[in-house]
């Protein structure tokens, strides 16, 4: 029997959990460097934005056992490391839960006796998928979500009793079941990584006094420094007051107090702004006292941040922090580890991602269909990382053109009961930008009803309209994915565009692999050196896209996941693909004033162009200045077929190749020269003989390449010559050049 001893566990005083035993962890054929030697992993106050002192963690060894049926085991299997999941190596036990069985945990806990009145609470960071728990046999709550908190009151349970035990019966249907799941199915591979079952954050007990305080909301208004606290109380409904001191750096900078059933008030001269930049954050000590004495004593903290979607001084819709316009650019964080799969090893490690995203010269981070525990986004929010908060994914799929998926009324509630709760649990985070609550059409079912539902759940982020594929005009943001890209949609007069994923440049690392075969990225490099500059020129063509609008941009990936290897670090988080210094002066460009592009040589977006083209191999030189084109056919662009995506066509091509040529008139260009280009399949292109890109794979609109040599172009007379290769599926090309000319900072 494995128990933990709760000590002096009364207001005002420290509660220290011990415990007596450690455990290595089960083989894993990849480890990070944090893999816990301490017999309590992830020790830290779970919840950073309402810390009271009395409280233990029961993070540690539980004895567990794997069922088939529902009822409890008649012997245990085993120890398993909580907080880890069953299936990771970090829990020592490293074995599927199948959608039939029932995993079941035990542990017997110490507590000190309770002044009278004073409650005892069992919480739970995150258990997947459904729990049920008893304490001394008897059943004290359910809860059925993956990826949000619960708080069981164990009083009457544990009674007068200075030992108590804890059951927890888990069953988790994984990707068998409509429940938010993220990418975890039963049968990894590709996209999908492995299944995880069970307690995955923090178990931790508290005492409350008889009226305690459960809940905190913080409106803080920037432009007048006001801050409007509301406390929400739990237990006794008895006449109390609320004292409150806010410090910045640890010294007090507004206090107040006022009858508890009362919103308190406070105001701070002179507020500092939270921003990436500077993150800054103000602490909150509030006191809940009677006549009689303290009550209940918490801390909290909050931060002047606000987030919207409006137009610039362009009439363009960009994201503004702060009043200020902001390009937002960083990685999908998919959030998952070789050794603790959803859970990270430690704190240290939690931190270390964002630090690293940081210090690699993001601003933001999409968390991608998987919520992390309340310790990820005190990181951010202490550290700057501004962050777009996906959905956890689950039910049916969609395509890009397929109508939103019919959920059962079970299905439904499901999803909005766990999103409203994910919502609710990360409201107080600053770094925390914009919603997320679709990505590509997984599980995605009345699409813009849910879109305006989120904002109305919190009117104060941007709320993504779906991430990918499937749009339905609403939301504040108009998503692309592109890969590698980057594109955008065009800007429109209610939404920005932004570009939710592109990229995906991957390379395998030898010796840090999850797998040392079947490895893949969406577009894979031999070298570290390759990798950069593929990086680079991705980076660059971002630019002229920032030109036309373009408001957020998120790259796949911050690192490898399982057999993913397009991660900027790998798996174990011990090798960096490219220089963090490199990567952040490359990142840096990003963040400079919107560029101007003017068009020197136009596509036939927006008016057909004149190109003399051939499908018949034109031999060689076809690409010269001195080639005689005579002979080959002359017709409006763009050339393809009607029906590929993003295409203006004017000519139908619908040959394996065509060859085109077109001449153009240029004065001198005094900015960086690209290329705007929509090809559907590879394509190669000449100016005046020699070749400025070569292309692979296609885009689902027109895109800039570049930048290019601009010494290739002339004063006057210049020839373009493009060829286009076509395998399956749609196909088109058009080709047009734009200078970009940068703004003064």
């Amino acid at each position: 029997m494995f128990k933990v001893l709760l000590v002096a566990a009364v207001l005002g005083m420290a509660v220290p959990a011990l415990a007596t035993f450690a455990q290595d962890a089960a083989p894993a054929a990849l480890r990070t460097r944090w893999t816990p030697d301490q017999p309590v992993p992830l020790p830290e106050h779970p919840r950073p934005h309402l810390v009271r002192d009395a409280w233990a963690s029961l993070n540690g060894m539980w004895q567990y056992a794997i069922t088939d049926t529902d009822q409890p085991p008649d012997a245990w299997d085993g120890q398993i490391l909580v907080p880890f999941c069953v299936e990771s190596a970090l829990s020592g036990v490293q074995r599927p839960l199948k959608p039939q069985q029932s995993l079941w945990y035990r542990r017997s806990v110490e507590v000190s006796p309770r002044s009278p009145g004073q409650r005892l609470l069992l919480h739970f960071g995150a258990v997947d998928w459904r729990a049920d728990v008893w304490v001394n046999d008897r059943e004290v709550g359910s809860h059925v979500g993956g990826y949000d908190a619960f708080t069981l009151d164990i009083t009457e349970a544990a009674g007068e009793d200075q030992e108590i035990d804890i059951l927890v019966r888990v069953q988790d249907p994984t990707d068998e079941g409509v429940q938010p799941r993220g990418k975890q199915v039963l049968e990894p591979g590709g996209i999908w990584y492995t299944a995880v079952s069970g307690i995955w954050q923090t178990v931790w007990i508290e005492t409350v006094p008889a009226t305690w305080i459960n809940r905190l909301e913080i409106d803080a208004d920037h432009a007048s420094g006001q801050v409007l606290l509301h406390p929400m109380f739990a237990g006794e409904k008895a006449f109390a007051k609320i004292e409150a001191r806010v410090l910045l750096n640890g010294r007090p900078v507004a206090t107040a107090a006022a009858d508890a059933a009362q919103p308190l008030r406070l105001r701070i001269d002179n507020p500092q702004a939270w921003s990436p930049d500077s993150p800054t954050l103000y602490e909150l000590d509030l006191r809940l006292t009677r006549t009689d004495g303290l009550r209940d004593a918490v801390r909290s903290y909050f931060a002047f941040r606000t987030i919207e979607v409006k137009p610039d001084d362009q009439g363009v819709n960009r994201i503004f922090l702060n009043g200020k316009p902001l390009f937002l650019f960083g990685p999908l964080d998919q959030g998952w580890w070789p050794d603790g799969l959803y859970t990270a090893p430690s704190d240290e490690a939690l931190r270390f991602d964002i630090e690293q995203t940081r210090a690699m010269g993001f601003n933001m981070c999409r968390k991608h269909v998987k919520v992390e525990p309340q310790r990820w986004y005190y990181w951010a929010d202490r550290l700057g990382l501004m962050v777009w908060q996906d959905m956890p994914s689950g039910d049916k799929y969609i395509g890009g053109s397929d109508p939103d998926i019919e959920r059962t009324p079970e299905s439904e509630e499901i999803f909005r009961r766990e999103w409203s709760q994910i919502i609710d649990e990360l409201h107080p985070h600053p770094a925390v930008v914009a919603w997320v609550p679709f990505n590509e059409g997984w599980g995605q079912f009345k699409t813009n009803e849910i879109l305006d539902w989120t904002r109305s759940l919190d009117p104060t982020r941007p709320v993504d309209g779906p991430s990918g594929w499937t749009d339905r005009g609403g939301g504040d943001m108009h998503d692309m994915h592109a890969y590698p890209g980057p594109s955008m949609f065009p800007t429109g007069p209610d939404r920005a565009s932004v570009l939710g994923e592109f990229g995906g440049l991957g390379l395998v690392v030898t010796g840090h692999l999850w797998k040392e075969r079947d490895n893949w990225g969406y577009r894979s490099y031999e070298s570290p050196d390759a990798l950069r500059q593929a990086y680079e020129q991705l980076v660059e063509r971002l630019r002229p896209l920032i030109a036309r609008g373009l408001a957020a941009a998120v790259y796949t990936q911050t690192t490898d996941v399982e057999i993913e290897v397009n991660g900027l670090m790998t798996y174990d988080r011990k090798v960096m693909k490219i220089d963090p210094s490199v990567l952040h002066a490359m990142n840096r460009r990003v963040f400079l004033p919107p560029p101007e592009t003017r068009v020197i040589v136009p596509t036939s977006e927006q008016h057909a162009q004149a190109w003399r083209f051939t499908t018949t191999d034109p031999g060689t030189d076809w690409e010269t200045t001195g080639f005689n084109d005579d002979s080959w056919s002359q017709a409006p662009g763009g050339f393809g077929t009607t029906g590929t995506p993003g295409a203006v066509v004017g000519t139908e091509w619908n040959a394996p190749d065509i060859w085109l040529r077109r001449r153009a008139n240029l004065a001198d260009p005094s900015g960086r020269i690209f290329l705007r280009m929509h090809h559907d399949e590879g394509a190669e292109v000449y100016i005046n003989g020699s070749r400025v890109i070569q292309t692979t794979g296609w885009t689902v609109g027109y895109t800039e390449f570049g930048p290019i040599d601009s010494s290739v172009l002339r004063k006057g007379d210049n020839l373009i010559a493009v060829h286009c290769r076509q395998t399956s599926g749609g196909q088109f090309i058009d080709v047009g050049i734009v200078e970009l000319i940068e703004r003064p900072e």
